[in-house]
């Protein structure tokens, strides 16, 4: 049976706040030097399924230059399919931006169809996790389904965010809702579909004739295939998965991974997470740096005197004598100068901050709210930045009216920031 992946990653993800400003979710960096659309890539390859395309619409430049001919994932084929990526386009048709998830896989089906797949499996280009996807493949085969939705059972706190799925004893699904706000039970949808082509064909083409539809998989079309009696089977998954749809679930994500036994296996060489990665020299360490429960990576110079506990620390960050860094992530080519405080807090690329200036706080408990710095900004020295508060990109000392940013404020840029 062949097997062509579709991998969603047009959405915005407003809720990463300022790490999207400029770049889709799923090229948002994660873990020091990967990109959270790596590991659906790195799924697929390791799962032996080479013929991939990637659907891409918000601000895709980043994901484009990343991903590229798809050579570090061994996706740079033409006759065996390899990684294509498609974006809107204008026809003579009826075409525009996508409209939901199962909009963005119709308008771009004449592709998808093309050599024939038997299968089509669609992912979520946003999530966090290491799936064999053959298992999927052989477990919907052999209950001869019509789609079969990849599942994981979540914590009932959470449950809200997701959609929620009731089966038989056969893991058929007897019924579906998206997003209840009292969920009914904890088995949670993942985003991962796998579809019979000619069934995906029929039922993406009536949806598309539907007003009333938000051409949405989870909204509509896994709905009405449960109201077809469409055979409709849940495949469950036990291992690490995480929506990092909001800047507390990214942040918590790359806490995980610094657990004495993390659930999320980097170092695993059996699933290796492939990545375009750049040339950098070695980490540099001092005698005297203090370093605890960390990630550090290449490029990256701690000196003398500085602290990183509970971090990770991306490429060629700079952290100066007497700084420290606690329970946070801090992305490539960021400096921190001395004196400066930065706790529970994420900093994008080239963010900067002076001397004896304090980023994100307060007291750690289930309510712990994240400080954020945007892409090429400078927290000015001795500014007080707390926990919850968000600084914009292409932020400079000029644009604070005071030197204490408060929980829930949000600073940004009084220029007008030259976007690439």
């Amino acid at each position: 049976m062949k097997t062509r992946a579709v991998i969603l990653a047009g959405g915005e993800g407003s809720r990463l706040s300022v790490l999207t400003a400029k770049r889709t979710k799923p090229a948002v960096p994660f873990a020091g030097k990967y990109r959270i659309i790596d590991f659906a890539l790195s799924n697929c390859v390791n799962s032996g399924i080479f013929d991939v395309m990637i659907l891409a619409q918000y601000r895709p430049q980043s994901l484009i230059e990343h991903i590229g001919s798809g050579a570090p994932w061994d996706l740079n084929r033409d006759f065996t399919g390899g990684v294509k990526i498609l974006t809107p386009y204008k026809a003579r048709n009826d075409s525009d931006w996508y409209a939901g998830t199962a909009d963005a896989v119709q308008q771009n089906f004449s592709f998808i169809k093309q050599s024939s797949p038997d299968l089509v499996l669609i992912l979520s280009g946003d999530h966090i996790y290491t799936m064999d996807y053959e298992p999927m493949i052989s477990f919907h085969l052999d209950q001869q389904a019509d789609v079969t939705l990849g599942v994981i059972n979540v914590p009932i706190e959470e449950a809200s965010r997701f959609g929620i799925i009731a089966t038989d004893q056969k893991y058929r699904v007897t019924s579906f809702v998206e997003k209840p706000a009292k969920p009914p039970a904890t088995l949670a949808n993942m985003g991962v579909y796998l579809f019979n082509r000619e069934l995906l064909d029929r039922i993406l083409w009536d949806d598309r004739q539907d007003p009333k539809s938000k051409h949405d998989f989870g909204r509509n079309i896994i709905p009405k295939l449960l109201k077809s009696n469409a055979r409709v089977y849940a495949y469950p998954y036990t291992g690490y998965w995480m929506d990092v749809g909001t800047i507390q679930s990214y942040w918590q994500a790359h806490l995980d991974l610094l657990s004495p036994n993390p659930p999320l296996k980097l170092y695993d060489r059996r699933w290796i997470i492939y990545t375009r990665t750049e040339e950098r020299p070695p980490v540099r360490l001092p005698a005297r740096a203090n370093i605890y429960a960390s990630m550090i990576c290449n490029g990256s110079f701690i000196e003398a005197d500085a602290t990183v506990e509970s971090s990770v620390i991306s490429s060629g960050v700079i952290i100066r004598p007497g700084a420290v860094v606690r329970e946070s992530v801090i992305l490539t080519d960021c400096v921190i100068e001395s004196g400066a405080v930065i706790e529970r807090a994420v900093l994008d690329k080239r963010a900067h901050v002076e001397q004896n200036a304090r980023v994100g706080g307060g007291i750690a408990d289930q309510n712990i709210k994240v400080a954020v710095v945007g892409k090429n900004s400078r927290i000015p020295a001795g500014c007080i930045v707390e926990a919850g508060a968000e600084v914009g990109t292409d932020v400079v000392s000029s644009d604070f009216d005071e030197l204490h940013v408060r929980d829930g404020q949000y600073i940004r840029t009084r220029r007008l920031a030259n976007e690439i």
